[in-house]
């Protein structure tokens, strides 16, 4: 072989070995981090999933599903609370339902609620998606409500506060807001929230393993004028986690809650493999609705000028290295989550917990950078 072919040759292999004991180096350190996570007792469980270029190139459980029985999490199966990340489901239930002419983002709440109790102003639908109608946050123990509340009956629980503010003139995040739109999707289409839901986006991106907090609901129908009682049945999801919250000496059982009538905001049950599915399907435009619908959703509203990093339903905004991702984190109740889309880099993370906040964000965060020192990055 001619000497420089043959250099060339040498030098390309070690330039592929460098890459692949790179990418080997991110995955043990990430590991690590992970274990030393489990290990200093700062999670019960966790599971992981990372996607590059559409390949799993990571997935692992750590610790347990259910801690008394040493059960331990399957990344593919266990099912936790996903908290906040039922908004980008939520979000994108409703773009189909933007798509098909059935709802407005620039109409009035009061179009499809007109009973909803007036305000001093007037908002619309994207303004509560994107979080910046002027609805309160939480008072007291909303946050962990545990009464059996339809979508609609939700509404009771702040509909006769005023706004904190003027719509389009701050912002302010809260789950109230996605109670109200699946409130207005259910008005608007005439079906089940989370029917839609399932029909429009879980069927279709074949996300089996994502559920709705309840297995049996009864919906009101009126036929020929008389209100009867549909009822939905919903297979009894298996291999759901047990619930934690951190305590001084380990963890112990959440308190029980009923997250059905916020489910939009963050009801949803899944797993780490079918969130990440979910994410890939953006970057594969597996989404069948169109760019210039989905580009609102995945764009950050400004407010006086200034980016909100928040879209519709969607956290857009970039990390401390100045990547630019999508996603969301969630905590509730018994659940904290990290659903991150990084379209540059073709990486998507699935990272779900059972256990109330942990403070841990920070360690997720390294945990996440390990997978940016990848070949072509």
């Amino acid at each position: 072989m001619n000497p420089l072919l043959r250099y060339l040759k040498n030098v390309f292999a070690a330039k592929r070995d460098l890459a692949e004991n790179l990418e080997l180096m991110g995955m043990v350190k990430a590991d690590s981090l992970l274990q030393d996570m489990y290990a200093k007792n700062k999670i019960p469980g966790l599971a992981i999933t990372v996607l590059k270029e559409g390949e799993t190139i990571f997935q692992k459980g750590f610790g347990y599903a259910d801690i008394a029985q040493q059960q331990f999490i399957d990344p593919q199966k266990s099912i936790f609370r996903i908290a906040s990340v039922s908004k980008p489901i939520a979000a994108t239930a409703l773009a189909h339902m933007v798509q098909d002419g059935i709802l407005d983002l620039d109409e009035s709440f009061y179009t499809y609620l007109p009973d909803y109790p007036k305000k001093k102003w007037d908002f619309t639908i994207r303004q509560l998606a994107s979080h910046t109608a002027g609805i309160r946050v939480y008072k007291g123990k909303e946050y962990g409500l545990n009464e059996p509340f339809s979508i609609k009956e939700g509404l009771g629980v702040f509909k006769n506060d005023p706004l904190v503010f003027e719509p389009d003139t701050e912002y302010l995040y809260n789950s109230f807001d996605w109670v109200m739109i699946s409130a207005a999707m259910q008005e608007a289409s005439g079906i089940p929230f989370e029917k839609y839901v399932q029909e429009k986006v879980l069927n279709p991106l074949g996300m089996q393993n994502t559920f709705c907090p309840k297995c049996h609901l009864e919906h009101s129908k009126k036929i020929d004028g008389t209100k009867l009682k549909e009822s939905t049945e919903f297979k009894a999801p298996e291999n759901i986690v047990n619930f934690y919250t951190k305590c001084l000496t380990g963890f112990r059982k959440a308190i029980p809650v009923d997250n059905f009538y916020k489910l939009a905001g963050g009801g949803y049950l899944s797993t780490s493999a079918d969130i990440a599915k979910f994410g890939q399907a953006y970057l594969n435009k597996g989404i069948e609705v169109k760019a210039q619908i989905l580009n609102q959703f995945l764009t950050s509203r400004e407010v006086h000028g200034k980016p909100t990093y928040y879209g519709l339903g969607w956290q857009v905004s970039e990390d401390a290295k100045g990547r630019k991702f999508y996603g969301h984190i969630g905590n509730g109740v018994g659940g904290y989550s990290n659903f991150f889309v990084y379209p540059k880099e073709q990486l998507v993370f699935s990272i779900l917990i059972n256990c109330t906040n942990p403070i841990i964000q920070p360690e997720l965060d390294a945990v996440i950078d390990c997978f940016f020192n990848l070949p072509n990055e």
